[in-house]
């Protein structure tokens, strides 16, 4: 049984994929005993093109369609052999020595159901943004709960790992969910065992883009996520009505930044306030 299983759900993303395919293959340079599956939604671009070249080096490959993203991941965690698992998106990075990193963390802690560690968000150029908002999820980390994860959702899916006992009591992913099906598993994981944290530098790096899920559909994100912690914790919980103020300061964030972006867009010759 390998110790680590990392799957790759991907559907016409070529721009990225051969960065996140290339940063997950790297990870055996530290001796980290890896399985790979990569699960293409049969796509139309250049996708397929980009996993046969690194076919002999992934574990396995399925391209056929599926029903999105939380889909093809539970179809990957059915056929994952592996102790610890976690899945990158086609978009996102694994940084250098990031799984070994993980599997001393998560050796040192038998009893954590899951293990996470900080995570950069990047943009189409690799360049980090964002950063008031990765230290303010850091914050976070030194009160790691499961009562503070309910009231505010500070761990980066790509930066999460967790234990295959821990999946077996959880449950998959939902896939009725558009957007917060990874918060809502997070949240599932939770209930089965400590979540022990990654110290040291980034394990990852997020990807934000205009058009993703986080970039466009914040609003989905965050009315989910309130739904998720009103299932985990009861609607009247003290931790659901902190999680609702934050959902919406927020929100009103992002609307702000995206109000922003299409002002800048729209008179690209003046320079950001």
């Amino acid at each position: 049984m390998p110790r680590i299983t990392i799957i790759t759900p991907n559907k016409n993303g070529e721009r990225f994929l051969d960065q996140a395919i290339r940063s997950v293959l790297a990870q055996r340079n530290d001796g980290v005993d890896l399985e790979y599956i990569v699960l293409d939604g049969a796509s139309t671009d250049g996708s397929m093109k980009i996993i046969e070249r690194y076919r002999n080096l992934i574990d396995l490959v399925i391209s056929e369609p599926d029903q999105g993203p939380a889909s093809a991941i539970n179809k990957g965690l059915r056929l994952a052999r592996g102790e610890i698992l976690a899945w990158l998106n086609a978009d996102d990075v694994y940084h250098p020595n990031t799984l070994a990193r993980v599997l001393k963390v998560m050796d040192a802690n038998p009893k954590a159901a899951l293990c996470f560690g900080s995570c950069r968000i990047i943009d189409e150029q690799n360049r980090e943004i964002r950063r008031p908002i990765t230290r303010f999820k850091e914050c976070f980390f030194p009160l790691s709960s499961r009562f503070t994860i309910q009231c505010i959702n500070y761990i980066s899916q790509p930066s999460m790992f967790f234990r295959r006992r821990a999946l077996d009591q959880a449950g998959p992913l939902r896939e009725d969910l558009t957007a917060a099906f990874d918060y809502d598993f997070t949240l599932r994981l939770r209930r089965h065992g400590d979540a022990a944290r990654v110290p040291g530098p980034p394990l990852a790096d997020f990807r934000w883009r205009p058009d993703s899920i986080s970039g466009s559909g914040f609003q989905i994100q965050f009315r989910e996520e309130l739904q998720a912690v009103a299932r985990d914790a009861g609607p009247l919980a003290p931790q659901t009505l902190v999680h609702h103020g934050v959902r919406w300061g927020i929100v009103g964030i992002y609307a702000l930044m995206a109000w922003r972006r299409n002002q800048q867009t729209r008179n690209p010759s003046r320079s950001p306030a």
